[in-house]
């Protein structure tokens, strides 16, 4: 009875979810007149373009590119291009751009080794307007040396990682005990979003007030829905969402980086500078070259960039692992029995240590493969630089690339019957170079790589320790924002292991 009024109101809130998905990806047809008004600037534009042996493919409709069909299935789009023009590379248009899609292990290592060479740095206009203060530099949106060095250091060093264990360790018991009743329905997807925001503001702002968190969490499910949507600013649409959602959060955090920087300067008054001790305060007190500190639009900028990325990836990996676990009792039993193995060996109360993460071998090779099916992220794009030829297309310079997971990840030929669920795939030596990419490759690897398994295996530990999960939706359909998104948020029944 329970379940079926629980999807009586989620009916409601699926017809709301897509008369707003509606409006936000085919409003923009209605500037169709503009979009032809243009078509002759654009072909003006391609013309030297034109004349070049270009990847084959389509560019869809002007301006407007294929981003209503890429926004429907990734994966789809990307194999009936592969199958239809080619398996190593395609044009389209995406986010505003001209763009080459790489494809395959080939695709993804060319990509991966001519970083820095053949191809440079480069956000969509539309993540730009949406992440970033209007008038930046895009340049302020890379990881910049003086971030990087601390980061590396301080958050994601061996390091800092194995003492990051027990506190996510600790959160993830208070968010259990909270949020995750025996017996209960839990939707699953809005919980690991609000676990994953909430251990950021800790580890990266050293922020744990319930308010503040939540002021900057409200606007962060519209910025990551919206930043890679059509990028038309109108009333509606979900960019007019994401922007009004960007402005939110950069309000928020600059107040936090300027009460910070006025904390510490306060604190060092008349005594040097000294020692600074959490992340942001570091990044406040840094110094570039010339001894200068890094502005305070610059420091929220890259705040706000490291949030956005340990927010949606992770919150959607951990769905897709919790599906899973539900759905696969075999695998589900595999995982139980090594996670309470690692259980009864700790003492009452004892949080677990990163020597517990690494017992964690199956568990892991099931995260592994639940990247695999679902990959978090959609891909990454790339300006060209220079100009090159690859398997015998051009690439003009300005164009822009993209590689994307869906192109290995469900491909017989890197991973044989690519549907079924085998964590063994992973075992030995693995899968062969550059076909298993949900963190990218090459120079600029999701440098969170690390971080997230310890924030994934530590909340599959809590939560199989606890509870048997039982789907209420068995069949639940998957909609693509900025990650795979189950429409009612994946609901699962929770069962208390029996004592």
């Amino acid at each position: 009875m329970l379940t079926s009024i629980y999807i009586i109101e989620d009916s409601f809130s699926f017809l709301k979810t897509n008369m707003e998905a509606i409006v936000s990806y085919f409003l923009p047809l209605f500037l169709l007149p503009l979009s032809l008004y243009l078509f002759s600037i654009i072909l003006h534009g391609n013309a030297s373009d034109d004349r070049k042996n270009l990847p084959p493919g389509s560019r869809g409709w002007p301006v407007l590119g294929e981003n209503l069909k890429f926004s429907r299935s990734p994966e789809k789009f990307v194999a009936e291009r592969m199958w239809k023009h080619s398996p190593e590379i395609f044009q389209t248009s995406l986010v505003g751009a001209k763009m080459a899609t790489f494809c395959g292990a080939k695709g993804n290592k060319f990509l991966f080794s001519n970083e820095n060479k053949l191809l440079s740095f480069w956000f969509p206009q539309s993540m730009r307007r949406v992440l970033s203060f209007p008038h930046i530099a895009e340049s302020n949106m890379k990881v910049g040396p003086a971030t990087k060095s601390i980061l590396h250091h301080d958050l994601l060093s061996p390091g800092a990682l194995k003492k990051h264990v027990p506190a996510m360790d600790a959160l993830a018991r208070e968010h259990m005990a909270r949020h995750w009743r025996p017996g209960s329905v839990a939707r699953v997807l809005p919980l690991a979003k609000k676990y994953t925001f909430e251990l950021a503001c800790e580890l990266v702002l050293s922020e744990v007030d319930p308010r503040r968190v939540k002021r900057l969490s409200d606007p962060f499910t519209a910025v990551t829905e919206g930043m890679l949507s059509v990028p038309v600013d109108f009333p509606g649409t979900a960019y007019r969402r994401a922007i009004r959602g960007g402005e939110a959060m950069r309000e928020e955090v600059m107040r936090i980086v300027r009460e910070r920087r006025e904390e510490l300067e306060g604190r060092n008054e008349g005594e040097g500078e000294g020692e600074t001790g959490d992340f942001l305060s570091k990044m406040v007190m840094a110094r570039d070259e010339d001894g200068q500190f890094m502005g305070e639009k610059e420091i929220c900028t890259q705040v706000i960039g490291m949030l956005v990325a340990s927010y949606d990836t992770t919150s959607s990996a951990l769905t897709s692992v919790m599906n899973n676990l539900a759905q696969l009792p075999h695998v589900y039993n595999e995982v139980l029995k090594e996670q309470m193995e690692i259980a009864e060996s700790k003492g009452p109360g004892e949080l677990l240590t990163w020597d517990d993460i690494e017992k964690m071998k199956y568990s892991w090779n099931v995260v592994r493969e639940s990247l695999r099916l679902t990959p978090p992220s959609l891909g990454s794009f790339r300006e060209v630089a220079t100009e090159f030829t690859y398997a015998g297309f051009t690439i003009p310079k300005g164009w822009k690339t993209f590689w994307t997971a869906y192109s290995t990840h469900k491909n017989p030929n890197c991973f044989p019957d690519p549907e079924r669920f085998d964590p063994s795939r992973f075992e030995g030596s693995g899968p062969a170079p550059y076909t298993f990419v949900p963190f990218g490759g090459g120079p600029r690897m999701c440098p969170g790589k690390e971080y997230a398994r310890l924030e994934l295996l530590v909340m599959m530990h809590n939560v199989v320790t606890r509870f048997r999960l039982e789907k209420t939706i068995p069949n639940e359909k998957i909609v693509y924002h900025a990650t795979p998104t189950p429409v009612y948020g994946l609901p699962l029944r929770l069962h208390p292991h029996q004592k």
